[in-house]
């Protein structure tokens, strides 16, 4: 029977990579949580795609937000679109600077980034956060404490997030590919 080993780094320059991607998955989550907060404090409607499908329900019914809501789908599909592409560049050029000059370097250090983020955000901002604050709940939907703390909601959102993840990471090696060769 074979037992579990852990890879360590052989070298200093591969410890040194290591120690950087860690650096850059904490301040990608410094910044993730900053964008989110910040959006989500200001005006959670403008995320209201985010969340649970019974809470979009009764936003929609309410009449303060009636016009809001489908005036903002488009555009919240859009915005998605649109930060994909910009997450592949980013993250492409995160990943260059940080040494990846191949596909499956770079597509390693952005999934791993991708990933980290997505877990933090499903753990930390979603499960931690979202779920039991009062500041992010809809103004006409307090009542329904139940679908906040939906555990579910979030796990499948974070599967969601991770097959993204790959999808950014492919098209992030293959960026680098082409550009380094």
């Amino acid at each position: 029977m074979q037992g579990i080993s852990i890879v360590l780094p052989d070298s200093k320059e591969e410890r040194g990579v290591e120690m950087i991607l860690l650096i850059e998955c904490v301040v990608c989550c410094v910044l993730f949580t900053a964008f989110v907060m910040r959006a989500i404090y200001k005006d959670p409607i403008s995320l209201i795609k985010s969340y649970p499908p019974a809470i979009i329900k009764r936003v929609e019914e309410l009449p303060q937000y009636k016009d809001t809501i489908k005036s903002r789908e488009k555009k919240h599909a859009y915005q998605k679109l649109i930060a994909v592409f910009v997450f592949v560049i980013v993250l492409a050029a995160i990943a260059y600077f940080s040494g990846c000059r191949t596909f499956s370097t770079t597509f390693r250090h952005v999934f791993i980034l991708f990933f980290v983020v997505n877990l933090y955000d499903f753990l930390v901002l979603d499960w931690g956060h979202f779920c039991h604050s009062k500041r992010v709940r809809i103004p006409g939907t307090e009542d329904m404490i139940k679908e906040y703390q939906n555990p579910w909601f979030h796990f499948f959102g974070a599967c969601k997030g991770t097959v993204l993840g790959l999808m950014v990471a492919l098209m992030a090696g293959g960026l680098i590919h082409f550009i380094a060769k």
